[in-house]
């Protein structure tokens, strides 16, 4: 068997039995691409040594950490994939020992008061359009309900976009987020003000929908509204309530982490709220602000209660 040949065996295999979404499908597919390019004078998956794979990865070195370790990922899956399916005898990645270290950074939060701010300018935006039957009033609803989900769900760009309209039930208040690998986590909308705006907007869709569609964010041509539409709705936002720095729907994640991890709430909460599998990946959240920080110390600390120096 071909290199060629095993990786699209491997891609069927992930898209049919292991029913992975079309972004990790993509995704494979370019890091496989890649690999077969590097090592395309070898034709035969069995002659791959664990030599060729060490050169293939002394390659990849000037990438960043998360880019490599994304690629080994989807090489191992492919070569456990052939060895369980007796394509190879043994899988070369078995005696080969990587560590790759990555920086547990967090690109920004937003202030509460930022918060406010942004979604003040969003309201006011659509309180200033008297037509509510124009497509401008129903744009204003819908990124307000957009900045609103963001905000209320904690949720990653992508599960936004794929909310679909049989997933939010404002009689309960809850939305059904469908994560990575189609995990599905229920997110209970608390907020009169945010379920009232959702109201309005499922009001407004029954008359605007010119056909059929189940998506529940749509654009102007009755179709889903993209990843990216999000990120530029947030941007220009964000820009005219004059934040001064680039601000991305992935920072109002961090945002809603943050600011319930500030107001205690245990870490294994916010790491079902955020969808992840492991409680590490929450942890990049345990950092204190310095304005928590002076807080926590100035009321907390013991040495508060007690005097060296008679008053």
């Amino acid at each position: 068997m071909t290199l060629k040949t095993a990786i699209a065996e491997f891609l069927l295999h992930c898209k049919f039995e292991k029913n992975l979404s079309p972004k990790t499908l993509k995704a494979y597919e370019i890091d496989l691409t890649q690999l077969h390019k590097f090592l395309n004078l070898k034709n035969l998956v069995i002659d791959i040594s664990k030599e060729d794979l060490k050169s293939y990865l002394v390659s990849l070195s000037s990438l960043k950490p998360k880019s490599i370790k994304r690629k080994v990922a989807t090489m191992k899956a492919l070569f456990n994939y052939l060895e369980y399916e007796d394509k190879i005898v043994a899988n070369p990645f078995r005696k080969i020992r990587i560590k790759i270290k990555e920086p547990q950074t967090l690109r920004g939060v937003l202030e509460l008061r930022e918060v406010i701010k942004i979604l003040k300018l969003s309201y006011q935006n659509r309180s200033i359009i008297k037509d509510k039957s124009s497509y401008a009033y129903f744009e204003s609803v819908r990124n307000i309900v957009v900045l609103e989900l963001l905000f209320s769900t904690g949720a990653r760009v992508s599960e936004i976009a794929d909310i679909k309209s049989e997933c939010v039930n404002l009689r309960s208040g809850t939305i059904i987020i469908k994560g990575k690998g189609n995990k599905e986590r229920i997110i209970q909308i608390c907020n009169a003000e945010t379920l009232f705006i959702l109201q309005e907007y499922f009001n407004l869709c029954k008359d605007y929908k010119p056909k059929p569609t189940n998506w529940f964010l749509l654009n102007r041509f009755n179709n889903k509204l993209s990843d990216q539409s999000i990120r530029a709705i947030v941007h220009n936002i964000c820009t005219k309530a004059e934040i001064p720095r680039p601000i991305t729907p992935h920072i109002f994640r961090h945002t809603f982490a943050t600011l319930l991890l500030e107001r205690d709430v245990d870490i294994r909460y916010i790491q079902a709220l955020l969808g992840h599998s492991s409680i590490t990946t929450t942890q990049i959240y345990t950092h204190v602000t310095r304005r928590r920080q002076r807080q926590i110390l100035a009321s907390k600390h013991p040495r508060k209660n007690f005097l060296m120096v008679p008053a």
